[in-house]
């Protein structure tokens, strides 16, 4: 990322949002972010803050923008991928009721739900913690009248649980978790979760599975360190979104988005890094955390997966695999899997 792009855009465009400081009513505040924050700044070692943070309304705003830039592959990969075998997956997993977990704004699953929709009719669930996401995908799914839509503000595992609630007797499930999502969690947490998912379905259930594969080193680095600093807007809004949620005194000069490979791990971590000793303020939970120099917040891991790791994983979770279809363009998989 040119030091230029990214200057201009923690200036002209998030830095425009830090003042002035008004914070949340106590009572409309989200005590879980609180927690969450005083736990990850708060402890020793690596300074952490989960990823699901990172999607408010702007930074939802900002991942759409970032899937459409020429360094990030996977949005198109993906979309490629099921627009080339859409009617297949249909066929093989004739749902009446989709659960989307992640859903974003649903621009890559109309390629699916249409040929579900000629075969039957279908209640589909996309399941986000972004609201603006689910009024995204109102609009974006508005002239599919045969389609049932009802969004979920959620997180993965309550959302899936309460979208099963609309299942009717004898009808099929497809659970969607697309894009690169899976690889934000580490090994055992992703294991887990994916058996969690397995232990709410039925039999004949399936679950369509998008994973990114390995790739050049330097290639995933560009991809989330783009050129435009589309990213690091994203990154670094996290910080903007506690200054107005939790009255933090973030400055944002201080600050800036680093990439780093994992090569041993294959993960790309994304983090924030102080540029000098300084000291943040928490003004809704009343504490200070410290910084140094070279210090980061680590935001986001996103693994790149080997297929016989997707074998292990999905298998060792209680899946079957009917057909993997995978994108030579940007080495992308998309699995369909059944409970047996």
């Amino acid at each position: 990322m040119s030091t230029r792009a990214s200057a201009v855009w923690r200036t002209d465009l998030v830095n425009t949002w830090i003042a002035p400081r008004t914070p949340l009513p106590a009572a409309t505040r989200d005590d879980a972010f609180l927690r969450d924050v005083r736990a990850g700044l708060c402890r020793d070692g690596q300074k952490s803050l989960p990823p699901k943070y990172l999607y408010d309304e702007l930074g939802s705003f900002l991942f759409d923008a970032i899937t459409r830039l020429p360094e990030y592959g996977v949005w198109r990969a993906e979309r490629r991928l099921l627009t080339l075998h859409a009617a297949e997956i249909a066929a093989a997993c004739p749902a009446g009721l989709v659960v989307e977990l992640g859903s974003g704004v649903a621009d890559k699953t109309r390629a699916l739900l249409e040929p579900l929709l000629a075969q039957r009719p279908v209640t589909y669930c996309p399941v986000e913690i972004s609201r603006t996401a689910l009024d995204g995908v109102r609009r974006s799914l508005s002239d599919l009248p045969a389609l049932d839509t009802c969004g979920i503000a959620r997180e993965y595992l309550p959302g899936l649980e309460e979208a099963l609630k609309l299942r009717s007797p004898g009808t099929p499930v497809l659970v969607l978790f697309l894009g690169s999502s899976l690889g934000n969690f580490d090994a055992l947490s992703s294991f887990r979760f994916l058996e969690s998912i397995r232990r709410q379905l039925r039999p004949g259930d399936g679950l369509l599975l998008g994973a990114d594969l390995e790739k050049p080193e330097l290639r995933l680095l560009a991809a989330y360190d783009d050129a435009l600093g589309v990213t690091s807007a994203f990154n670094l809004n996290l910080l903007v979104r506690m200054n107005r949620e939790l009255d933090a005194d973030f400055r944002l000069a201080g600050f800036r988005h680093r990439v780093r490979f994992d090569r041993a791990r294959r993960n790309v971590e994304m983090h924030v890094e102080s540029l000098r000793d300084q000291t943040v303020t928490i003004g809704a939970g009343g504490f200070a955390v410290s910084l140094l120099a070279g210090e980061t917040i680590h935001t986001e891991n996103s693994h790149k997966y080997s297929r016989d790791e997707l074998d292990d994983l999905t298998q060792g979770s209680g899946f079957t695999l009917m057909r993997r279809w995978c994108d030579e363009a940007w080495p992308f998989a998309t699995g369909l899997y059944r409970v047996e």
